[in-house]
């Protein structure tokens, strides 16, 4: 099984609509059984704490099917255990070198490299534009999923 986490600063807004965005497309093109994916943080900010609702109204409006979660911080296991860990921005990727073990960092990749970007996505938490980041996550989730398809 091939393992998937999607990061963010606090696993409200990108990273869980990343992760249900991926479970979407990995069900529409035929690969469940063959990956797994999840969500965490960088942070301990909002632990426990739901999908930010404007994150969940993004989904509903795109017809990506979600379900209710709490918030969880990436741990050093994790690193270990994942093939691949995708994160949102250049910070996700400077906390994560805090967290993980160097020879993991081999694993984390920005989303949006996939897509033939090497910018960031912006948090929404802040600029307020959801539908930018959801589009940039799309994006890059589906050309991750069609790069890594072909070796599955």
């Amino acid at each position: 099984m091939y393992q998937i986490m999607y990061v963010c600063h606090g696993n409200i807004c990108r990273s869980p609509m990343g992760e249900f965005i991926c479970k979407h497309l990995v069900e529409k093109m035929g690969l469940e059984g063959k990956v797994s994916v999840s969500s965490s943080a960088t942070s301990t900010e909002e632990i426990g704490n739901p999908v930010y609702p404007p994150a969940r109204r993004e989904m509903d409006k795109r017809g990506i099917p979600h379900s209710p979660r709490g918030a969880v911080q990436i741990t050093r296991a994790d690193g270990e255990n994942y093939n691949l860990i995708l994160c949102m921005d250049e910070n996700n990727i400077r906390n994560l070198r805090r967290i993980l073990r160097p020879e993991d960092m081999g694993k984390v990749k920005k989303i949006r490299a996939f897509s033939g970007f090497d910018g960031d996505v912006a948090d929404p938490w802040y600029t307020g534009d959801f539908s930018t980041a959801f589009q940039q996550i799309y994006d890059g989730t589906k050309a991750m999923l069609e790069t890594l398809s072909k070796g599955l």
